[in-house]
Protein backbone atom coordinates (compact mmCIF):
# COMPACT_ATOMS: atom_id res chain seq x y z
CA UNK A 1 0.00 0.00 0.00
CA UNK A 2 1.29 3.17 -1.30
CA UNK A 3 1.69 6.11 1.40
CA UNK A 4 -0.66 9.30 1.04
CA UNK A 5 -0.12 11.88 -1.53
CA UNK A 6 -1.04 15.45 -1.38
CA UNK A 7 -1.51 17.39 -4.49
CA UNK A 8 -1.99 20.93 -4.96
CA UNK A 9 -5.07 22.87 -7.15
CA UNK A 10 -4.20 22.51 -11.00
CA UNK A 11 -3.39 25.95 -12.29
CA UNK A 12 -6.00 27.87 -13.86
CA UNK A 13 -4.90 28.29 -17.38
CA UNK A 14 -4.97 24.56 -17.63
CA UNK A 15 -7.71 23.29 -19.80
CA UNK A 16 -10.54 21.85 -18.25
CA UNK A 17 -11.31 18.33 -19.23
CA UNK A 18 -14.94 17.21 -20.91
CA UNK A 19 -15.31 15.64 -17.66
CA UNK A 20 -15.08 17.82 -15.31
CA UNK A 21 -17.03 20.69 -17.16
CA UNK A 22 -20.02 17.34 -17.00
CA UNK A 23 -19.45 17.52 -12.95
CA UNK A 24 -20.06 21.42 -13.22
CA UNK A 25 -23.52 21.31 -14.68
CA UNK A 26 -24.09 18.50 -12.09
CA UNK A 27 -26.19 19.37 -9.39
CA UNK A 28 -26.43 17.70 -5.56
CA UNK A 29 -30.53 16.87 -5.63
CA UNK A 30 -32.01 17.79 -2.65
CA UNK A 31 -29.30 17.42 0.42
CA UNK A 32 -29.58 19.26 3.84
CA UNK A 33 -30.52 22.93 3.85
CA UNK A 34 -27.33 23.92 4.44
CA UNK A 35 -26.23 22.99 1.34
CA UNK A 36 -27.05 25.71 -1.21
CA UNK A 37 -29.51 25.40 -3.91
CA UNK A 38 -30.58 22.36 -3.40
CA UNK A 39 -32.96 20.87 -5.85
CA UNK A 40 -36.27 19.60 -4.19
CA UNK A 41 -36.21 16.03 -5.19
CA UNK A 42 -37.28 12.75 -3.08
CA UNK A 43 -34.35 12.09 -0.53
CA UNK A 44 -34.15 8.69 0.91
CA UNK A 45 -32.36 8.85 4.76
CA UNK A 46 -30.92 6.33 7.06
CA UNK A 47 -30.43 7.67 10.32
CA UNK A 48 -28.60 6.03 13.41
CA UNK A 49 -27.57 6.71 16.75
CA UNK A 50 -24.05 5.95 17.66
CA UNK A 51 -23.52 5.62 21.20
CA UNK A 52 -19.13 6.51 21.05
CA UNK A 53 -16.37 7.10 18.89
CA UNK A 54 -16.64 3.25 18.31
CA UNK A 55 -19.75 3.11 17.30
CA UNK A 56 -18.98 6.01 14.56
CA UNK A 57 -15.67 4.07 13.00
CA UNK A 58 -17.97 0.67 12.91
CA UNK A 59 -20.86 2.64 10.57
CA UNK A 60 -17.18 4.08 8.66
CA UNK A 61 -16.57 0.53 8.26
CA UNK A 62 -19.65 -0.33 6.99
CA UNK A 63 -20.26 2.45 4.60
CA UNK A 64 -15.93 1.29 3.87
CA UNK A 65 -17.09 -2.21 2.98
CA UNK A 66 -19.40 -1.30 -0.23
CA UNK A 67 -17.34 1.44 -1.87
CA UNK A 68 -16.32 1.19 -5.36
CA UNK A 69 -14.83 3.57 -8.42
CA UNK A 70 -16.70 6.10 -9.17
CA UNK A 71 -18.09 6.42 -5.25
CA UNK A 72 -18.48 10.46 -3.67
CA UNK A 73 -19.46 10.76 -0.17
CA UNK A 74 -19.78 14.25 1.39
CA UNK A 75 -19.17 15.03 4.96
CA UNK A 76 -21.66 17.28 6.51
CA UNK A 77 -21.25 18.45 10.31
CA UNK A 78 -19.83 21.50 12.15
CA UNK A 79 -16.46 21.96 13.34
CA UNK A 80 -15.93 18.93 15.33
CA UNK A 81 -18.59 17.40 14.73
CA UNK A 82 -16.27 14.22 13.67
CA UNK A 83 -16.23 14.44 9.94
CA UNK A 84 -12.40 13.42 10.23
CA UNK A 85 -12.58 10.60 12.69
CA UNK A 86 -15.48 8.99 9.90
CA UNK A 87 -12.93 9.67 6.95
CA UNK A 88 -9.81 8.50 9.16
CA UNK A 89 -11.43 4.68 9.93
CA UNK A 90 -13.39 4.77 6.68
CA UNK A 91 -9.76 4.63 5.01
CA UNK A 92 -8.10 2.51 7.48
CA UNK A 93 -10.69 0.48 7.09
CA UNK A 94 -10.04 -0.07 3.00
CA UNK A 95 -6.00 0.18 4.29
CA UNK A 96 -6.27 -2.77 6.76
CA UNK A 97 -4.53 -0.85 8.65
CA UNK A 98 -5.96 0.42 11.96
CA UNK A 99 -2.83 2.50 12.12
CA UNK A 100 -2.67 4.44 9.16
CA UNK A 101 -1.35 7.73 9.47
CA UNK A 102 -4.34 9.97 8.49
CA UNK A 103 -3.36 14.00 8.06
CA UNK A 104 -5.86 16.11 7.51
CA UNK A 105 -6.07 17.48 3.97
CA UNK A 106 -7.16 21.45 5.07
CA UNK A 107 -4.48 22.89 3.43
CA UNK A 108 -3.71 20.78 0.47
CA UNK A 109 -7.18 20.52 0.07
CA UNK A 110 -6.54 16.83 -1.63
CA UNK A 111 -4.59 13.45 -0.07
CA UNK A 112 -5.10 10.52 -2.11
CA UNK A 113 -4.23 7.14 -0.77
CA UNK A 114 -3.21 3.95 -3.78
CA UNK A 115 -5.01 1.10 -1.67
CA UNK A 116 -4.62 -2.30 -3.04
CA UNK A 117 -8.20 -2.60 -3.13
CA UNK A 118 -9.26 0.98 -4.29
CA UNK A 119 -8.01 4.14 -4.66
CA UNK A 120 -9.41 6.97 -2.30
CA UNK A 121 -9.07 10.95 -2.38
CA UNK A 122 -10.02 12.70 0.79
CA UNK A 123 -10.67 16.29 -0.08
CA UNK A 124 -11.03 19.22 2.75
CA UNK A 125 -13.21 22.12 1.07
CA UNK A 126 -12.54 24.27 3.86
CA UNK A 127 -10.22 26.72 2.66
CA UNK A 128 -11.52 26.73 -0.89
CA UNK A 129 -11.86 29.92 -1.98
CA UNK A 130 -13.97 29.81 -5.08
CA UNK A 131 -16.22 26.77 -6.08
CA UNK A 132 -14.13 26.79 -9.78
CA UNK A 133 -11.01 25.60 -7.64
CA UNK A 134 -12.78 22.03 -7.17
CA UNK A 135 -12.47 21.39 -11.32
CA UNK A 136 -8.70 22.32 -10.59
CA UNK A 137 -8.26 19.82 -8.28
CA UNK A 138 -9.32 16.85 -10.75
CA UNK A 139 -12.42 15.08 -9.01
CA UNK A 140 -13.85 13.46 -12.21
CA UNK A 141 -9.80 12.09 -12.61
CA UNK A 142 -10.05 10.84 -9.22
CA UNK A 143 -13.37 9.51 -9.52
CA UNK A 144 -12.56 7.56 -12.39
CA UNK A 145 -9.93 5.50 -11.00
CA UNK A 146 -11.25 5.52 -7.04
CA UNK A 147 -13.90 6.68 -4.69
CA UNK A 148 -13.56 10.08 -2.82
CA UNK A 149 -14.29 11.29 0.76
CA UNK A 150 -15.08 15.12 0.75
CA UNK A 151 -15.49 16.33 4.05
CA UNK A 152 -17.22 20.78 3.59
CA UNK A 153 -18.97 19.67 0.67
CA UNK A 154 -21.42 23.02 0.61
CA UNK A 155 -17.99 25.15 0.02
CA UNK A 156 -18.17 23.23 -3.96
CA UNK A 157 -22.01 24.89 -4.25
CA UNK A 158 -23.20 23.39 -7.52
CA UNK A 159 -19.88 21.13 -8.71
CA UNK A 160 -20.43 17.62 -6.95
CA UNK A 161 -22.14 13.97 -8.11
CA UNK A 162 -25.36 14.44 -7.68
CA UNK A 163 -25.62 10.60 -7.23
CA UNK A 164 -22.79 11.08 -4.00
CA UNK A 165 -23.76 9.63 -0.61
CA UNK A 166 -24.38 12.47 1.94
CA UNK A 167 -23.22 11.46 5.87
CA UNK A 168 -24.44 13.90 7.95
CA UNK A 169 -22.64 13.79 11.45
CA UNK A 170 -24.69 16.20 14.66
CA UNK A 171 -24.38 15.42 18.06
CA UNK A 172 -25.63 12.86 19.70
CA UNK A 173 -28.11 13.08 23.47
CA UNK A 174 -24.14 12.59 25.16
CA UNK A 175 -20.63 13.94 24.68
CA UNK A 176 -19.24 11.09 22.87
CA UNK A 177 -23.06 10.26 20.74
CA UNK A 178 -23.30 11.00 17.27
CA UNK A 179 -26.74 11.29 15.12
CA UNK A 180 -25.81 10.08 11.76
CA UNK A 181 -27.99 10.20 8.84
CA UNK A 182 -27.07 8.99 4.93
CA UNK A 183 -29.09 10.11 2.62
CA UNK A 184 -28.82 9.95 -1.12
CA UNK A 185 -31.02 10.94 -4.29
CA UNK A 186 -29.76 8.34 -6.63
CA UNK A 187 -27.87 5.40 -7.71
CA UNK A 188 -28.19 1.86 -5.53
CA UNK A 189 -26.74 3.06 -2.33
CA UNK A 190 -29.88 2.18 -0.62
CA UNK A 191 -29.54 -1.75 -1.48
CA UNK A 192 -25.98 -1.78 -0.89
CA UNK A 193 -26.72 0.28 2.52
CA UNK A 194 -29.25 -2.54 3.65
CA UNK A 195 -26.31 -5.47 2.74
CA UNK A 196 -23.79 -3.61 4.86
CA UNK A 197 -26.27 -3.30 7.82
CA UNK A 198 -27.38 -7.05 7.54
CA UNK A 199 -23.78 -8.00 7.61
CA UNK A 200 -23.57 -6.05 10.79
CA UNK A 201 -26.68 -7.65 12.34
CA UNK A 202 -25.33 -11.47 11.16
CA UNK A 203 -21.93 -10.63 12.95
CA UNK A 204 -23.69 -9.49 16.10
CA UNK A 205 -25.99 -12.49 16.22
CA UNK A 206 -23.23 -14.43 15.83
CA UNK A 207 -21.38 -12.93 18.68
CA UNK A 208 -18.89 -10.84 17.14
CA UNK A 209 -20.19 -7.64 18.65
CA UNK A 210 -18.74 -4.67 17.06
CA UNK A 211 -16.13 -6.22 15.29
CA UNK A 212 -13.82 -4.74 12.99
CA UNK A 213 -14.46 -4.99 9.32
CA UNK A 214 -11.96 -4.89 6.65
CA UNK A 215 -12.26 -5.47 3.09
CA UNK A 216 -10.62 -7.83 1.08
CA UNK A 217 -8.87 -7.47 -2.63
CA UNK A 218 -11.28 -8.21 -5.19
CA UNK A 219 -10.81 -10.09 -8.35
CA UNK A 220 -13.10 -11.33 -10.87
CA UNK A 221 -15.73 -13.08 -8.61
CA UNK A 222 -18.73 -11.44 -7.76
CA UNK A 223 -18.66 -12.58 -3.89
CA UNK A 224 -16.96 -10.06 -1.64
CA UNK A 225 -15.09 -11.14 1.47
CA UNK A 226 -14.39 -9.34 4.52
CA UNK A 227 -11.83 -9.99 7.60
CA UNK A 228 -13.48 -9.18 10.65
CA UNK A 229 -11.97 -9.29 13.84
CA UNK A 230 -13.36 -9.11 17.35
CA UNK A 231 -12.57 -10.30 21.30
CA UNK A 232 -9.20 -11.01 19.93
CA UNK A 233 -10.32 -13.75 17.55
CA UNK A 234 -9.97 -13.36 13.68
CA UNK A 235 -12.54 -14.93 10.45
CA UNK A 236 -13.82 -14.26 7.08
CA UNK A 237 -16.85 -12.99 6.14
CA UNK A 238 -18.57 -14.44 2.66
CA UNK A 239 -21.25 -12.04 1.64
CA UNK A 240 -22.56 -14.17 -1.65
CA UNK A 241 -26.13 -13.03 -2.27
CA UNK A 242 -27.70 -15.65 -4.48
CA UNK A 243 -27.62 -14.55 -7.61
CA UNK A 244 -30.66 -13.96 -10.21
CA UNK A 245 -30.90 -16.05 -13.26
CA UNK A 246 -29.28 -14.04 -16.09
CA UNK A 247 -30.84 -14.15 -19.56
CA UNK A 248 -30.87 -16.96 -21.29
CA UNK A 249 -28.24 -17.97 -23.40
CA UNK A 250 -28.88 -21.12 -24.82
CA UNK A 251 -32.07 -24.33 -24.88
CA UNK A 252 -33.90 -21.12 -22.99
CA UNK A 253 -30.90 -21.48 -20.01
CA UNK A 254 -28.89 -18.72 -18.29
CA UNK A 255 -24.86 -19.06 -18.77
CA UNK A 256 -24.66 -20.03 -14.74
CA UNK A 257 -26.74 -23.25 -15.28
CA UNK A 258 -25.35 -24.35 -18.79
CA UNK A 259 -21.80 -24.59 -17.31
CA UNK A 260 -23.37 -24.89 -13.41
CA UNK A 261 -21.88 -22.18 -11.23
CA UNK A 262 -23.21 -22.06 -8.01
CA UNK A 263 -25.50 -19.86 -7.37
CA UNK A 264 -26.08 -19.18 -3.82
CA UNK A 265 -24.13 -20.63 -0.61
CA UNK A 266 -25.34 -23.83 -0.18
CA UNK A 267 -22.76 -25.83 -2.53
CA UNK A 268 -20.19 -24.23 -0.66
CA UNK A 269 -21.30 -24.76 2.44
CA UNK A 270 -21.94 -28.80 1.44
CA UNK A 271 -18.62 -29.40 -0.53
CA UNK A 272 -16.87 -27.41 2.74
CA UNK A 273 -18.47 -30.55 5.20
CA UNK A 274 -17.73 -33.24 2.46
CA UNK A 275 -14.09 -32.04 2.45
CA UNK A 276 -13.61 -31.71 6.20
CA UNK A 277 -14.92 -35.23 6.41
CA UNK A 278 -12.90 -36.62 4.04
CA UNK A 279 -9.75 -35.31 5.94
CA UNK A 280 -8.96 -31.97 3.63
CA UNK A 281 -8.33 -28.56 5.51
CA UNK A 282 -11.67 -26.32 3.92
CA UNK A 283 -12.58 -23.84 6.42
CA UNK A 284 -14.72 -24.25 9.29
CA UNK A 285 -17.90 -22.81 9.29
CA UNK A 286 -18.34 -20.58 12.11
CA UNK A 287 -21.81 -19.50 11.63
CA UNK A 288 -24.08 -18.69 8.76
CA UNK A 289 -27.14 -17.53 6.92
CA UNK A 290 -28.10 -19.60 4.02
CA UNK A 291 -30.91 -17.84 2.85
CA UNK A 292 -29.02 -14.72 3.12
CA UNK A 293 -25.64 -15.88 1.65
CA UNK A 294 -23.97 -15.49 4.68
CA UNK A 295 -20.90 -17.68 6.11
CA UNK A 296 -18.55 -16.64 8.70
CA UNK A 297 -15.26 -18.83 8.26
CA UNK A 298 -12.26 -20.00 9.85
CA UNK A 299 -9.49 -17.53 8.71
CA UNK A 300 -6.64 -19.79 7.23
CA UNK A 301 -4.32 -17.15 6.51
CA UNK A 302 -2.48 -15.13 3.88
CA UNK A 303 0.63 -16.83 2.92
CA UNK A 304 0.46 -17.98 -0.20
CA UNK A 305 2.11 -20.14 -3.02
CA UNK A 306 4.08 -17.21 -5.09
CA UNK A 307 6.89 -15.47 -4.19
CA UNK A 308 8.65 -12.25 -5.95
CA UNK A 309 5.76 -13.58 -8.89
CA UNK A 310 7.25 -17.10 -9.19
CA UNK A 311 5.80 -20.48 -7.97
CA UNK A 312 7.51 -21.78 -4.63
CA UNK A 313 8.44 -25.31 -5.92
CA UNK A 314 7.70 -27.09 -2.49
CA UNK A 315 4.24 -25.78 -2.43
CA UNK A 316 3.15 -26.65 -5.80
CA UNK A 317 4.23 -30.67 -4.95
CA UNK A 318 2.84 -30.63 -1.81
CA UNK A 319 -1.23 -28.79 -3.69
CA UNK A 320 -0.52 -31.94 -6.36
CA UNK A 321 -0.10 -34.28 -3.72
CA UNK A 322 -3.23 -33.58 -1.96
CA UNK A 323 -5.00 -33.94 -5.21
CA UNK A 324 -3.22 -37.17 -5.91
CA UNK A 325 -4.96 -37.99 -2.35
CA UNK A 326 -8.36 -36.55 -2.89
CA UNK A 327 -8.35 -38.29 -6.35
CA UNK A 328 -7.84 -41.42 -4.77
CA UNK A 329 -10.67 -41.11 -2.34
CA UNK A 330 -14.43 -42.33 -3.33
CA UNK A 331 -17.07 -39.03 -3.45
CA UNK A 332 -20.56 -38.96 -3.30
CA UNK A 333 -22.73 -37.03 -6.18
CA UNK A 334 -24.80 -35.81 -3.32
CA UNK A 335 -23.24 -33.40 -0.46
CA UNK A 336 -25.40 -33.68 2.72
CA UNK A 337 -26.51 -29.71 4.08
CA UNK A 338 -26.99 -29.10 8.07
CA UNK A 339 -30.92 -28.55 6.87
CA UNK A 340 -31.26 -31.81 6.19
CA UNK A 341 -31.35 -31.10 2.15
CA UNK A 342 -28.41 -32.29 -0.38
CA UNK A 343 -26.47 -30.36 -2.67
CA UNK A 344 -26.50 -32.71 -6.60
CA UNK A 345 -23.39 -31.89 -7.96
CA UNK A 346 -23.81 -31.25 -11.54
CA UNK A 347 -22.10 -33.60 -14.26
CA UNK A 348 -18.92 -31.28 -15.98
CA UNK A 349 -20.68 -32.84 -19.26
CA UNK A 350 -19.65 -32.30 -22.87
CA UNK A 351 -22.62 -29.30 -23.06
CA UNK A 352 -20.87 -27.47 -20.28
CA UNK A 353 -17.44 -28.32 -21.59
CA UNK A 354 -18.52 -27.24 -24.76
CA UNK A 355 -19.95 -24.17 -23.92
CA UNK A 356 -16.80 -22.91 -22.05
CA UNK A 357 -14.52 -23.38 -24.85
CA UNK A 358 -16.67 -21.12 -26.92
CA UNK A 359 -15.93 -18.68 -25.23
CA UNK A 360 -12.83 -18.50 -27.21
CA UNK A 361 -14.72 -17.97 -30.09
CA UNK A 362 -17.37 -15.28 -28.64
CA UNK A 363 -14.32 -13.05 -27.33
CA UNK A 364 -10.75 -13.86 -27.85
CA UNK A 365 -11.19 -14.25 -31.75
CA UNK A 366 -12.85 -10.91 -32.12
CA UNK A 367 -10.05 -9.63 -29.86
CA UNK A 368 -7.49 -11.23 -32.14
CA UNK A 369 -8.91 -10.09 -35.27
CA UNK A 370 -11.21 -13.17 -36.50
CA UNK A 371 -14.88 -12.91 -35.83
CA UNK A 372 -16.92 -15.99 -35.52
CA UNK A 373 -19.16 -16.54 -38.38
CA UNK A 374 -21.33 -19.55 -38.49
CA UNK A 375 -18.50 -21.10 -40.20
CA UNK A 376 -15.88 -20.70 -37.85
CA UNK A 377 -17.92 -21.97 -35.08
CA UNK A 378 -19.06 -25.12 -36.84
CA UNK A 379 -15.16 -25.95 -37.57
CA UNK A 380 -14.83 -25.29 -34.02
CA UNK A 381 -17.77 -27.50 -33.24
CA UNK A 382 -16.67 -30.43 -35.47
CA UNK A 383 -12.89 -30.33 -33.56
CA UNK A 384 -14.23 -30.54 -30.21
CA UNK A 385 -16.36 -32.92 -29.94
CA UNK A 386 -14.74 -36.09 -30.53
CA UNK A 387 -12.36 -35.10 -27.64
CA UNK A 388 -15.65 -34.42 -25.51
CA UNK A 389 -16.15 -37.70 -26.26
CA UNK A 390 -13.38 -39.11 -25.25
CA UNK A 391 -13.45 -37.44 -21.72
CA UNK A 392 -16.69 -39.55 -21.27
CA UNK A 393 -14.89 -42.34 -20.22
CA UNK A 394 -12.28 -40.80 -18.48
CA UNK A 395 -11.72 -41.05 -14.83
CA UNK A 396 -14.19 -38.97 -12.85
CA UNK A 397 -14.36 -37.43 -9.00
CA UNK A 398 -14.99 -34.19 -7.51
CA UNK A 399 -13.45 -31.05 -9.47
CA UNK A 400 -13.36 -27.93 -7.45
CA UNK A 401 -12.42 -26.01 -10.63
CA UNK A 402 -10.11 -23.44 -9.42
CA UNK A 403 -7.63 -25.25 -8.26
CA UNK A 404 -4.88 -23.02 -8.28
CA UNK A 405 -2.64 -20.57 -6.43
CA UNK A 406 -5.24 -17.91 -5.53
CA UNK A 407 -7.43 -20.54 -4.02
CA UNK A 408 -4.92 -22.45 -1.93
CA UNK A 409 -3.82 -21.01 1.29
CA UNK A 410 0.01 -22.60 2.89
CA UNK A 411 -0.10 -23.54 6.69
CA UNK A 412 3.41 -24.33 7.01
CA UNK A 413 2.96 -25.01 10.82
CA UNK A 414 0.59 -28.28 9.76
CA UNK A 415 1.80 -31.77 8.42
CA UNK A 416 0.72 -33.53 5.34
CA UNK A 417 -2.47 -32.53 3.44
CA UNK A 418 -3.02 -30.36 6.41
CA UNK A 419 -0.74 -27.65 5.06
CA UNK A 420 -3.01 -26.44 2.27
CA UNK A 421 -6.37 -24.80 2.96
CA UNK A 422 -8.69 -24.86 0.40
CA UNK A 423 -11.03 -22.22 -0.51
CA UNK A 424 -13.43 -21.16 -3.53
CA UNK A 425 -14.80 -24.45 -4.53
CA UNK A 426 -18.47 -23.66 -4.54
CA UNK A 427 -18.78 -24.35 -7.91
CA UNK A 428 -17.53 -28.29 -7.77
CA UNK A 429 -18.74 -30.94 -9.84
CA UNK A 430 -18.59 -34.09 -11.04
CA UNK A 431 -16.08 -34.38 -13.94
CA UNK A 432 -12.40 -35.75 -14.53
CA UNK A 433 -9.68 -35.66 -12.02
CA UNK A 434 -7.59 -33.91 -14.94
CA UNK A 435 -9.08 -31.00 -15.03
CA UNK A 436 -7.74 -29.99 -11.60
CA UNK A 437 -4.63 -31.12 -12.35
CA UNK A 438 -4.18 -28.70 -15.45
CA UNK A 439 -6.00 -25.98 -13.44
CA UNK A 440 -2.81 -26.27 -10.62
CA UNK A 441 0.02 -26.98 -13.12
CA UNK A 442 -1.27 -24.38 -15.50
CA UNK A 443 -1.63 -22.22 -13.30
CA UNK A 444 -3.87 -19.10 -14.62
CA UNK A 445 -2.77 -16.07 -12.59
CA UNK A 446 1.61 -17.12 -12.38
CA UNK A 447 3.88 -19.06 -15.10
CA UNK A 448 4.42 -22.07 -14.15
CA UNK A 449 8.15 -23.55 -16.35
CA UNK A 450 7.57 -26.26 -18.23
CA UNK A 451 9.70 -28.32 -16.16
CA UNK A 452 7.78 -27.83 -13.29
CA UNK A 453 4.91 -28.39 -15.12
CA UNK A 454 6.16 -31.63 -15.99
CA UNK A 455 7.77 -32.64 -13.13
CA UNK A 456 4.41 -32.10 -10.86
CA UNK A 457 2.43 -34.10 -12.92
CA UNK A 458 5.12 -36.85 -12.55
CA UNK A 459 4.99 -36.81 -9.19
CA UNK A 460 0.49 -36.90 -9.13
CA UNK A 461 0.95 -39.80 -11.40
CA UNK A 462 3.63 -41.27 -8.94
CA UNK A 463 1.39 -40.79 -5.76
CA UNK A 464 -1.82 -41.90 -7.82
CA UNK A 465 -0.15 -45.44 -8.66
CA UNK A 466 0.75 -45.57 -5.39
CA UNK A 467 -2.74 -44.98 -4.36
CA UNK A 468 -5.26 -46.37 -6.50
CA UNK A 469 -3.79 -49.58 -8.01
CA UNK A 470 -4.50 -49.82 -12.46
CA UNK A 471 -3.81 -46.15 -12.66
CA UNK A 472 -3.73 -45.48 -16.05
CA UNK A 473 -0.87 -43.16 -16.76
CA UNK A 474 -1.39 -43.20 -20.72
CA UNK A 475 -5.28 -42.52 -20.02
CA UNK A 476 -3.84 -39.34 -17.59
CA UNK A 477 -1.79 -37.86 -19.95
CA UNK A 478 -4.94 -37.86 -23.18
CA UNK A 479 -7.75 -36.92 -20.70
CA UNK A 480 -4.70 -34.18 -18.96
CA UNK A 481 -4.08 -32.55 -22.78
CA UNK A 482 -7.82 -32.47 -23.58
CA UNK A 483 -8.51 -30.92 -20.33
CA UNK A 484 -6.17 -28.55 -20.49
CA UNK A 485 -6.78 -27.34 -23.88
CA UNK A 486 -10.17 -26.46 -22.98
CA UNK A 487 -9.26 -24.59 -19.92
CA UNK A 488 -7.18 -22.54 -21.66
CA UNK A 489 -9.47 -21.63 -24.44
CA UNK A 490 -11.95 -20.69 -21.56
CA UNK A 491 -9.57 -18.63 -19.80
CA UNK A 492 -8.86 -17.11 -23.32
CA UNK A 493 -12.12 -16.06 -23.76
CA UNK A 494 -12.92 -15.25 -19.68
CA UNK A 495 -9.73 -12.82 -19.67
CA UNK A 496 -10.76 -10.70 -22.92
CA UNK A 497 -14.48 -10.42 -21.53
CA UNK A 498 -13.02 -9.07 -18.25
CA UNK A 499 -11.27 -6.65 -20.55
CA UNK A 500 -13.57 -6.12 -23.02
CA UNK A 501 -17.06 -5.94 -21.18
CA UNK A 502 -15.96 -5.55 -17.11
CA UNK A 503 -13.08 -2.73 -17.75
CA UNK A 504 -10.49 -4.86 -15.99
CA UNK A 505 -8.01 -4.43 -19.00
CA UNK A 506 -5.03 -5.67 -16.40
CA UNK A 507 -6.73 -9.37 -17.85
CA UNK A 508 -4.76 -9.11 -20.99
CA UNK A 509 -1.64 -8.89 -19.53
CA UNK A 510 -2.38 -12.79 -18.52
CA UNK A 511 -3.20 -13.91 -22.48
CA UNK A 512 0.67 -14.69 -23.21
CA UNK A 513 0.86 -17.21 -20.64
CA UNK A 514 -2.49 -18.55 -21.57
CA UNK A 515 -0.80 -18.87 -25.57
CA UNK A 516 2.50 -20.59 -24.10
CA UNK A 517 0.08 -23.11 -21.87
CA UNK A 518 -1.50 -24.06 -24.43
CA UNK A 519 1.21 -24.42 -27.16
CA UNK A 520 2.69 -26.94 -24.57
CA UNK A 521 -0.53 -29.10 -24.63
CA UNK A 522 -1.67 -29.04 -27.89
CA UNK A 523 1.91 -30.83 -28.44
CA UNK A 524 -0.12 -34.04 -27.43
CA UNK A 525 -1.22 -35.96 -30.67
CA UNK A 526 -4.56 -36.19 -29.76
CA UNK A 527 -4.96 -32.78 -29.94
CA UNK A 528 -3.17 -32.34 -33.47
CA UNK A 529 -6.17 -31.13 -35.28
CA UNK A 530 -6.83 -28.59 -33.02
CA UNK A 531 -3.27 -27.64 -32.64
CA UNK A 532 -3.65 -26.46 -36.51
CA UNK A 533 -6.63 -24.55 -36.29
CA UNK A 534 -5.80 -22.62 -33.46
CA UNK A 535 -2.55 -21.98 -35.42
CA UNK A 536 -4.62 -20.55 -38.54
CA UNK A 537 -7.30 -18.37 -36.18
CA UNK A 538 -4.53 -15.73 -33.99
CA UNK A 539 -2.57 -18.58 -31.42
CA UNK A 540 0.46 -19.44 -31.82
CA UNK A 541 1.65 -22.63 -31.61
Amino acid sequence: MAAPSTSSPRRATEPESPVACRFRRRRYGTLPSDLPEAARVSLETLTLNCADETATRRLAEDVASILKPGDCILLVGDLGAGKSTFARATLRALAGNPALEVPSPTFTLVQTYALDRLSIAHLDLYRLEEADELDELGLDELLERGAALIEWPERAEDRLPEDALVVRIEPGERPEARSVSLSWTEGDWGIRLARSRAVRRFLDAAGWNDAARVPLQGDASTRAYETVTAHGRTAILMNAPARPDGPPVREGLPYSRLVHLAEDVRPFVAIDEGLRKAGFHAPEIFSSDVEAGLLLLEDLGREGFVKDGAPIAERYFAAVELLADLHSHEWPREAPLPDGTRHLLSPYDARALMFEAELFLDWYLPHAGYPADEGLRGEFAELWTPLLERLETAEKTWVLRDYHSPNLIWRGEEKGNDRIGLIDFQDAVIGPSAYDVASLTLDARVTVPEELEKALCARYVERRKANTPGFDEERFSQDYAIMAAQRQSKLFGIFVRLAKRDGKPRYLGHLPRIEDYFRRVARHPVLADLRLWYETHGVST
